[in-house]
């Protein structure tokens, strides 16, 4: 057995000196290898959602479920669905998440309003008392107060159409919220719900992004809702792919030169 199993000592000097830097290597190229096929996997995921986003965008609105099955929905399976549903607007609980309009993201549009300000989210009371938050679009900062903007708050019944979004994970670089003032920088639908002064209503777990309307002096400004996803995950496959050849070259170099001295 000894015979075949022979010591790391019974190489070749020159090939002594190469095991610890292709044990590295070989390290280095695994993990490089499966950062590449995990962005190739999160293309493929992102594909997918682009397409499923699109396809659910472009169809035709349909009813709102019933409060009875809110709780079933899921962020998989409705989130940006386009929906229909009947209610008045409670405009004295408005609450507001902080946004950017026209950032560097997207192309400006020269007709609306850019800048920093906020997306206006007024509770909508449907027929049986349940409640859904549902955002009317973004306010300047100077346009927060709604009494600067009477003529665009929408009195009596009325039927909206939308998109369904459910709430967002807080990011650790988001400012606190301020419940007080109805500031928020987290879509967080509960929060935002108590901050209204929804504590005892049925409140839906989503919120409704409403698709604009022409209202007097145009704010709330609709048209907000963000469906430009970013997607480089080919590029970073690509990135990691090309480090892991990088490395390999770089390697056969190192090897060709060690055995080259050692000759």
């Amino acid at each position: 057995m000894s015979h075949y199993l022979q010591p790391m000592t019974a190489l070749p000097s020159p090939y002594r000196s190469l095991v610890v830097p292709a044990i590295a290597a070989l390290s280095a190229l695994a993990v490089l290898l499966g950062l590449g096929t995990w962005q190739l996997s999160r293309l493929a995921w992102k594909n997918e959602l682009v397409a499923q986003v699109a396809a659910r965008t472009h169809a035709a609105p349909v009813a709102l479920p019933s409060p009875a099955a809110w709780s079933a929905m899921t962020a998989e399976r409705d989130e940006y669905r386009r929906v229909s549903v009947s209610g008045t607007f409670r405009n004295t609980g408005e609450t507001y998440l902080y946004h950017v309009a026209g950032d560097s993201r997207r192309a400006a549009d020269p007709a609306k309003v850019q800048g920093q300000g906020f997306l206006v989210f007024t509770p909508f009371v449907l027929a049986d008392g349940a409640t859904v938050l549902v955002n009317r679009g973004f306010v300047p900062n100077d346009r927060r107060d709604p009494a600067t903007r009477a003529s665009g708050q929408i009195e009596g019944p009325v039927t909206i159409t939308g998109l369904i979004r459910f709430p967002e994970a807080r990011s650790m670089l988001a400012a606190p919220d301020d419940a007080a003032r109805r500031l928020f920088y987290t879509r967080d639908i509960g929060p935002m719900a108590s901050a209204a002064g929804l504590g005892t209503n049925v409140v839906a777990p989503f919120s409704i992004d409403a698709d604009p309307v022409a209202l007097p002096g145009g704010l709330p400004q609709g048209g907000e809702t963000r469906l430009d996803f970013p997607n480089r995950h080919f590029e970073y496959a690509l990135t990691w792919f090309g480090l892991a050849l990088t490395l390999i070259g770089v390697f056969v170099a190192f090897v060709i030169q060690k055995l080259r001295a050692a000759a």
